[in-house]
């Protein structure tokens, strides 16, 4: 049982991970089935929710974790923030999630071509500046960024920092005691993806 007193989801972090990767190749197929509202779905999410996997992702419009995992209402536990950077705001909405929903998945999931990250790299390689409450939030991505060389070309080198801001993220979440209690316990998993803007595809880290 949960804190609140609810039945946690029944999935395993494995079986978790494999209905987001069969979701999402539903949605590159063209072939998504995101439901319509019923009354009886309604009423069921009234009384609680259970989703089976939470997940950080990018405030970015063409990256809603809904429609790329084609989930249901009530199936997946969403924070989204510019650039999937970790706060204390995140973080305390992970520890929710931990702690009273028993999500046994989560995802740090970046994409192809986030400006957040692309701003980091510019204030990081080539000194830009921006607004104070924008600079905040790229301090929060350039740790992550340290071994992004500057010889590499730019295409290059976004990839690499896209990838490397998503794993800065787990880090800093795989460094909490809460984190490393859920997985001493062998129940939790924590992955990384990106998003492909292209294909629709996402891919996780290995």
């Amino acid at each position: 049982m949960t804190a609140t007193g609810q039945a946690p989801y029944t999935y395993t972090a494995s079986e978790a991970l494999a209905r987001l990767v069969e979701g999402n190749e539903r949605f590159v197929r063209g072939e998504a089935r995101f439901p319509t509202v019923q009354k009886e779905i309604l009423a069921k999410l009234e009384k609680a929710q259970h989703p089976y996997a939470t997940i950080l992702g990018c405030s970015d419009s063409r990256v809603p974790p809904e429609l790329l995992f084609d989930a249901g209402l009530g199936e997946l536990f969403i924070v989204r923030v510019a650039g999937n950077v970790i706060s204390p705001e995140v973080m305390g909405s992970f520890q929710y999630a931990g702690v009273h929903l028993r999500t046994p998945l989560f995802v740090v999931l970046g994409h192809e071509g986030c400006g957040a990250v692309q701003a980091a790299l510019a204030a990081k390689l080539q000194g830009a500046h921006e607004p104070t409450r924008i600079r905040l939030l790229l301090n929060n991505i350039l740790p992550g960024l340290r071994d992004i060389s500057a010889e590499l070309s730019p295409q290059v080198q976004l990839t690499a920092a896209i990838e490397a801001n998503v794993r800065w993220s787990m880090h800093q979440l795989l460094e909490t005691p809460e984190v490393k209690a859920r997985v001493a316990e062998g129940v939790m998993k924590l992955v990384g993806a990106i998003y492909e803007l292209k294909t629709g595809r996402v891919r996780f880290l290995p």
